[in-house]
């Protein structure tokens, strides 16, 4: 039976991924990067194509499971008529070296245990060729992969896998070690299992007590704030979206994109989440990836690159893989890489200037390239595009891509005047208000009594409820206050809000699909904004009951089903949610972070 999407937990070293099944089973794998088809497991629920089980034998083995502490440290445990066992699973953090580390640990009288690694390369296209080294360690290699394994257990083929045997009585260890390295270097060297287990907790803890956030929801605050650094590429600073691809947004649809890369969309906030927190050298670690990656030709920018800034992210499916719960295809790379998505110009523009109101370091290329992206954006921004939601279908003059225009001469505007930078200022000022009033213009629809999804349109769309989040319009104007009531009416499905009506909106794709979730916190936002706390605090608990049992969420959920949907874990999720938590402190006024405006450099721990 395949697990459901929410039964997974993240483990990972800041450079590769691994997603670890309530069952003991890896199921899905990257190294030694995010992006990299080195994996050996190829897609959740797919055995037949890689995983590495170890469990209990007893198939009515009870489980629970928790991350140790505010740490990455994954502990399940399992629990027989004959005993009871924890695994204890992580990744070491290691500067160029990806390992994986199993430990099991005897809680009370014992327990027959076994092992299972079904090793897959290449999206589970390859078998690779396992065989023994001398010390023992179990070696398998095909192409330019190498992964190296070591047990205190003796392991052997059976099947077209590696399996082993033993039992755990109380206060045992038993430990395994998996290594990638590339195939023509030699086998990696052993490490302590117990050792590595000690340096990853006080990493992990080291960096969680630099948090300054305070206030009432810490703990999903602060396993939010581990998930977006164990999903931060540390060689980089690149947050890549989801260690994960084509996990559906419905289950048996066709709507499975790759989310292994790093989207501009999500730079401001990203940013203010981590400098909210008291992270500046991630948040300066992730604005310098973005000079890097959006560096070049103003007409060049893209909406996603690489971990390390790479723009080609050709888009290919992959034909021998079933999809996850059938849904396919099953994509590699990203299309919607090559879209015209005018809204990245406001995130690239918002958050360098919210990077100075920070008081992150600035240079002098970061205002001459806003300058460059200021003056491409004045030709282009009345031309259509393919907005927020990446549609496949024809371009249009979305609402909110002109809003994100807007923010982007207004952040230029705001620069120039506040840290006396050089710069047409009449002109862009006047180009401000000519953004704004063109969108007030043809985005309300009185028909509708709302802003709509794109001009001419009368389709509702949740991207409509940044506007006041973006500073574009103040919550008390009527038109605001009328758009959330519409989308309250329109769009909230079960509770939870959907970007738009998949079933009238031309994007492209079969219809259907789950509630996205960071526009259900961007309404939270919103309620904030209009005085409705109660209902903010209402609905932001309401999310937090979505997270899985080890305080994860996913891009949406079907409320149907009553499921988690897409690409897992979602840092744009845990981001929004992030968002909404410091938001609701600044309201309160107690524990909250400080206003933007007078953010200091705290100073805080990076790998």
């Amino acid at each position: 039976m395949t697990a459901r999407i929410e039964d997974y937990a993240l483990i990972g070293d800041c450079e590769s991924a691994a997603l670890v099944s309530r069952d003991g089973s890896i199921d899905w794998l990257c190294w030694p990067r995010f992006d990299s088809g080195a994996c050996f497991a190829a897609l959740l629920g797919t055995p037949d194509n890689g995983r590495w089980l170890v469990a209990p034998v007893d198939p009515e083995a009870r489980t629970s499971r928790r991350y140790r502490g505010d740490t990455m440290i994954l502990e399940t445990d399992f629990e027989t008529a004959d005993g009871g066992v924890r695994v204890i699973d992580f990744m070491p953090l290691h500067d160029g070296r990806s390992d994986i580390v199993r430990t099991v640990v005897g809680l009370r009288g014992s327990v027959a245990m076994r092992t299972e690694i079904a090793f897959r390369f290449d999206y589970g296209s390859i078998i690779p060729w396992v065989s023994r080294l001398s010390d023992g360690a179990i070696r398998a290699i095909a192409g330019p992969d190498m992964i190296v394994t070591r047990s205190d257990v003796e392991l052997h083929g059976e099947s077209m896998t590696t399996a082993g045997e033993f039992v755990v009585a109380e206060g045992d260890r038993v430990s395994f070690v998996m290594t990638w390295g590339p195939s023509h270097t030699p086998p990696p060297t052993a490490i302590d299992a117990d050792d590595a287990l000690k340096l990853t907790e006080k990493f992990w803890t080291d960096w969680a007590s630099d948090c300054t956030y305070r206030g009432e929801w810490r703990e999903p605050v602060m396993r939010s704030l581990l998930t977006l650094k164990a999903l931060t590429y540390y060689q980089t600073g690149g947050i890549v979206a989801a260690p994960t691809t084509s996990l559906p947004e419905l289950i048996g649809g066709s709507r499975n994109w790759d989310y292994r890369y790093c989207w501009l969309r999500d730079a401001t906030l990203s940013l203010l989440a981590l400098m909210d927190a008291g992270y500046y050298r991630e948040a300066a670690a992730w604005r310098d990836w973005l000079l890097r990656a959006a560096a070049g030709s103003p007409n060049q920018l893209q909406i996603m690159y690489g971990l390390a800034g790479e723009r080609f992210l050709r888009e290919w499916d992959i034909p021998w893989l079933p999809g996850y719960e059938n849904s396919k295809p099953v994509r590699i790379g990203n299309a919607a890489s090559g879209q015209t998505q005018l809204d990245v110009y406001g995130e690239v523009m918002d958050a360098l200037h919210q990077a100075r109101l920070g008081d992150i370091p600035d240079s002098l290329d970061a205002w001459q390239l806003q300058k460059a992206l200021a003056l491409h954006l004045e030709t282009v921004w009345r031309k259509p595009d393919h907005g927020i939601w990446e549609v496949r279908g024809e371009p249009q003059h979305f609402t909110h891509s002109k809003v994100m225009a807007w923010v982007a001469i207004d952040r230029a505007v705001k620069s120039a005047e506040q840290f006396k930078l050089d710069g047409p200022l009449d002109h862009w000022r006047a180009l401000r208000d000519e953004i704004h009033d063109d969108v007030c213009r043809n985005a309300w629809n009185p028909e509708i009594g709302a802003f709509v999804q794109a001009y001419g349109s009368k389709l509702l769309d949740a991207s409509t409820l940044l506007m006041p989040l973006v500073g574009f319009l103040p919550a008390s104007d009527p038109r605001v206050q009328a758009t959330v009531e519409c989308i309250e009416k329109g769009l909230v499905v079960g509770g939870f809000v959907l970007r738009y009506d998949s079933e009238k909106t031309d994007d492209g794709l079969p219809p259907g699909e789950g509630a996205f979730l960071a526009c259900s916190f961007w309404l939270a936002d919103n309620y904030v904004l209009l005085g409705r706390r109660d209902d903010a605090i209402a609905l932001f608990e309401r999310l937090l009951s979505l997270r899985n049992d080890v305080g994860l969420l996913a891009e949406g959920y079907e409320p149907r089903l009553k499921r988690q949907v897409g690409n897992f874990p979602q840092a744009f999720s845990h981001i929004a949610l992030l968002s909404t938590a410091f938001n609701l402190g600044h309201a309160e006024g107690q524990n909250a972070p400080r206003p933007v405006e007078q953010r200091g450099k705290d100073g805080a721990g990076a790998l």
